[in-house]
């Protein structure tokens, strides 16, 4: 696991001296603390930070061919390395290392900008080919490893994180309203926008080729959303369904360094955990974060399935008072990021690091097999599509009358789904799930100037989801929201969180259930053994798996990775929010009317509704402007 850097001065022959590569590279070093690297030639320079995990002694980069005419950076781990090796081994390729690295650039070699086709695992990638004068970067399947990039039009420079690309100077700083406005939707920026106008994230399972002067981006993989669903007995899904998932951990568990797992308590992270204590002749290390609000406290299920395989378990409780690492979390970010579980994902991350350098979690699972309640609600949805509006309308009004005190609860859930429901527009009622600020709750929330800045551009969010639901053409319901959750959220939101959150921790996250022959595999099972009837979430999972975890994981609900920041902001942050959020500097950046945000304030202080989340998203805002840009207004 690295941090990878790079320039490109294509419109000359300026060279790129080591020094210009140290200042990106050294920004890095949270991401690859145990080497540096670097490799200048002419007009081209790359550089990486390592940590090693695998070939510890002979694993330097960058690396290059024979001949040295191609060099390689890389970021993530290739779990099908050794395979691909021996068959270029076979084909008169020379190694001179253990390396997956090294595996890479042979593999390049061979096939050309194909060889991202063959690989197995996480990974952002930049080849330089002095022969045919051609950078070439790119991003694994589902964005696990993150790569920015800027052009110019004299240079193309990328790092792994937007901080280290920001050391160059050259870099224009000016931002982009469209990810705000973007942001505010969604809670992350989605690719292949950043929060700066110069400055592009490359889009998952793409590869950008630079070569005679020209950029060309393609996508290399997709779901399989034109093949059919798969028709077998269940038996056989069951039985295929676990040795899928057994390979994909297994391989997983390759490492030269200490390795243990992320156990939350829900039935994915539970799931690794077993299959990690099949596969070991040693007791699996455990990492568990909750909270002393029992409500959003998932210890308990985490610590049954630690004792049933006798884990070496280690609990952690996240507090209020721990928010005083915001900052530093929003300056690893770069950008604006509003899930609130990056702090806990932050935490977790850190006490693991003391223990060991590799940690498998559950990512991946509710996309995958239908995991979200959003999905159980959008399918009641589709059979209430004959309800007359009137009824609609009067059963929305009666949510008002629900209690709006426990974020995430079950009134909660119920009033914002009811609310999805009055959307007849698919890509609308999924986007009322998810926002913080969705399609209706901007009103009244930006200023004329805002409004005016954003133009044409306005509810970017919105057409970046809507563009996303023309793509499964022919999915039922199911496959169409997986697929936009793989298309968006889990790689734009859930990858990004844990990316940052373990890498600033220097260490390496790996996920059984984003490979990609479980994913495919998943993809193409029916709609009706994931979301069984109206509320059996995973249910294929949950049968195959029911043996190997005590009974409450199994047959418990989704609860979510829930933070308590209802309580937080009316007790230890409220001082700390009004201080930040409502002050001059803050509400005189002109993106919001003054009246909007302290209605909002005073309704969440109340107690008449729970803004907690809308509110974490305009701290994280106004956060990340302290930092990046505090002088920034709208003109």
């Amino acid at each position: 696991m690295c941090g990878i850097c790079g320039k490109y001065n294509y419109a000359g022959t300026e060279p790129v001296n080591k020094e210009e590569l140290k200042k990106m590279s050294d920004l890095l070093e949270h991401r690859g603390p145990d080497d540096e690297g670097f490799h200048t030639e002419g007009n081209i320079g790359l550089a990486m930070r390592r940590l090693s995990i695998i070939d510890l002694s002979t694993g330097h980069q960058p690396i290059s061919n024979e001949d040295g005419s191609i060099w390689i950076v890389f970021n993530g781990e290739i779990y099908n390395f050794q395979e691909l090796r021996e068959r270029l081994i076979q084909n008169g390729h020379i190694f001179r290392t253990k390396s997956d690295t090294e595996t890479i650039i042979h593999l390049y070699e061979e096939l050309g900008t194909d060889f991202v086709k063959e690989l197995r695992g996480m990974f952002a990638i930049a080849i330089w080919d002095s022969r045919k004068k051609r950078l070439v970067l790119t991003r694994d399947r589902v964005g696990k490893k993150p790569l920015f990039y800027s052009m110019n039009g004299t240079f193309l420079a990328f790092a792994s994180e937007l901080n280290a690309l920001l050391a160059d100077k050259a870099i224009p700083r000016d931002i982009d309203l469209r990810a705000v406005d973007a942001y505010l939707t969604l809670q992350y920026i989605p690719s292949p926008l950043s929060i700066f106008k110069s400055v592009k994230k490359l889009e998952p399972a793409s590869i950008l080729t630079f070569e005679n002067g020209e950029v060309t981006i393609e996508r290399y993989w997709d779901l399989p959303v034109s093949e059919g669903k798969l028709d077998l007995p269940l038996a056989d899904v069951k039985e295929r369904l676990y040795k899928e998932l057994l390979e994909a951990t297994k391989i997983r568990l390759m490492s030269e360094v200490p390795l243990g797992a992320f156990l939350s308590g829900g039935i994915d992270s539970s799931v690794v955990v077993a299959l990690m204590a099949r596969s070991s002749d040693q007791p699996v290390k455990t990492f568990s974060i909750g909270f002393k609000e029992a409500g959003f406290s998932e210890l308990g299920y985490a610590r049954q399935v630690a004792e049933m395989y006798g884990t070496k378990h280690t609990e952690f409780i996240v507090e209020a008072r721990m928010t005083d690492v915001l900052e530093k979390l929003v300056r690893h970010y770069g950008e604006p990021y509003a899930d609130a579980s990056a702090l806990p994902s932050y935490f977790v991350s850190r006490e693991t690091r003391k223990a060991v350098t590799v940690a498998l979690n559950g990512d991946g699972g509710d996309e995958a097999f239908g995991g979200y309640l959003r999905y159980v609600a959008m399918k009641l949805d589709s059979y209430c599509g004959v309800m007359p509006e009137s009824l609609k309308k009067a059963l929305l009004n009666f949510t008002r009358f629900f209690p709006k005190k426990a974020p995430y609860g079950v009134f909660w859930r119920a009033g914002k789904f009811m609310k999805a429901s009055l959307y007849d527009d698919l890509p609308l009622s999924y986007l009322s799930t998810i926002s913080f600020f969705g399609p209706d709750e901007k009103q009244g929330l930006f200023t004329p100037a805002f409004e005016a800045a954003l133009g044409k551009d306005i509810r970017y969010g919105e057409r970046y989801i809507t563009g996303l639901f023309k793509a499964p053409a022919g999915q039922d319901l199911m496959g169409k929201l997986s697929y936009v959750d793989f298309r968006s959220y889990l790689p734009e939101c859930l990858m990004t969180k844990m990316d940052i959150a373990s890498m600033a921790n220097s260490l390496e996250t790996r996920s059984p259930f984003l490979d990609q022959k479980v994913i495919e595999f998943a993809y193409r099972l029916p709609s009706h053994l994931k979301l069984k009837g109206i509320n059996g979430t995973k249910w294929i999972l949950k049968e195959t798996f029911k043996d190997m975890l005590p009974r409450r994981i199994y047959k418990r609900g989704k609860m979510g990775f829930g933070i308590p920041l209802g309580p937080w902001f009316r007790g230890e942050l409220k001082d700390y929010w009004a201080g930040t959020c409502l002050s001059s500097k803050a509400l005189g950046r002109g993106y919001f009317n003054r009246e909007h945000i302290v209605r909002l304030w005073d309704e969440h202080q109340s107690g008449a509704r729970d803004h907690g989340y809308k509110l974490w998203a305009l701290l994280m805002l106004e956060l990340w402007h302290k930092e990046f840009a505090p002088d920034f207004k709208i003109q």
